[in-house]
């Protein structure tokens, strides 16, 4: 696993330790691209990594799409999470009442030369304030059932319901089909 954020390492460690599967967290950075398309972001990314020499690998790009701000925050989720935090996406919030948005994780594994890609989805609402004290980045404002927040609910059921959590499930789904 190649990132630089912690609260990832943890959740691909919990569910793939689950499965049985070893993970090793690689601390690197690679220049991303900048696109509004996570798997662009992820495959671009893919490339720069092998350059560096690297093989057998997980990278993931992940993003908030809300709905009624035209996807944004989106590929430029982490950005935002470091200027404005939950606050200032909640100030934007303020006045609008279609709260509807799409947590996504683009996976983008890289196994004995063989490049997968997968992007796991999970629709929610975000919420009128922040809840919570678990999880990370947008954890405490996003919530799947409108009611509890990610950062309110334990990690095994985050982990089950999460976007990442199905990118995880998709992409060992994937790698199956190759065996």
């Amino acid at each position: 696993m190649i990132t630089s954020n912690p609260g990832k390492v943890k959740e691909y460690r919990e569910v793939l330790t689950a499965l049985g599967i070893e993970t090793e967290h690689l601390h690197m950075t690679y220049d991303e691209v900048q696109s509004s398309d996570l798997e662009e972001v992820v495959s671009k990314g893919m490339e720069e990594v092998r350059r560096k020499g690297i093989r057998d690998f997980i990278i993931d790009d992940s993003g908030l799409f809300i709905d009624s701000l035209g996807g944004f925050p989106g590929v430029w989720s982490a950005y935002v999470q470091k200027t404005i935090g939950n606050r200032g996406v909640l100030k934007l919030m303020e006045c609008v009442e279609d709260r509807r948005a799409e947590f996504r994780c683009c996976i983008g594994c890289d196994v004995g030369g063989r490049t997968t890609i997968v992007t796991g989805k999970c629709r929610g609402l975000i919420l009128p304030e922040e809840a919570g004290c678990g999880g990370f980045g947008f954890d405490p404002i996003f919530s799947s059932d409108g009611e509890t927040s990610f950062a309110d609910i334990a990690p095994e059921t985050k982990n089950r319901i999460s976007h990442r959590g199905d990118a995880i499930r998709l992409l060992l789904a994937e790698l199956g089909k190759e065996n």
